[in-house]
């Protein structure tokens, strides 16, 4: 197993750092507080999917913090820290998913967005609202409400947004890979 941060993977996370920087202002209210659809979640979890956890993990929380600084004047950390875990365990599962040699199937999209809803379930409903208590000393009840929106919304975003970006790359690469140079 390769392992090595290649220079494909140091693009890829630089690309997908940037692109969830300049993604973080496309935002869907949700109705709670601090809480919206965002895109970007989709490229962070089709980034994680085809180039593993590290580059994931980057994407997420390189893009996060950087956004927030950005657009907000300051980090959300215990927002930031979740991204990258969500990065990690959808990229735990790269390999699997087998989108880089085209066998991105319904049994592959049905095993990714299984991945993604656990990932996501550990981010937002596990990890956000308990550095949000520790970190920020937030009201418990206003953070797990917003852990479960955030869930739901990038359940649904990474979902529909995500399984189709994997889809249609899948099919470019699988067929891609399997030309063959003339003699």
């Amino acid at each position: 197993m390769n392992n090595r941060f290649d220079i494909k993977k140091v693009v890829a996370t630089g690309i997908g750092a940037a692109l969830f920087v300049v993604l973080t202002q496309v935002q869907i209210p949700t109705g709670i507080p601090n809480t919206s659809l965002q895109p970007r979640m989709a490229v962070l979890a089709f980034l994680s999917a085809v180039f593993g956890p590290w580059v994931g993990a980057l994407v997420g929380f390189i893009g996060h913090a950087l956004g927030d600084a950005l657009f907000y004047g300051s980090v959300w950390w215990s927002w930031v820290f979740p991204e990258a875990v969500f990065g990690i365990g959808v990229g735990l599962f790269a390999k699997k998913y087998a989108v880089k040699e085209g066998g991105f199937d319904v049994k592959n999209i049905i095993l990714f967005n299984v991945v993604q809803i656990i990932a996501n379930a550990i981010a937002w409903i596990g990890v956000a609202p308990i550095l949000d208590i520790l970190v920020y000393a937030e009201p418990a009840n206003k953070v797990f409400i917003q852990g479960a929106f955030a869930f739901v919304g990038d359940v649904l975003i990474v979902g529909i947004l995500g399984s189709i970006l994997l889809a249609v790359y899948s099919k470019v690469s699988g067929r891609s890979s399997s030309l063959k140079m003339e003699d």
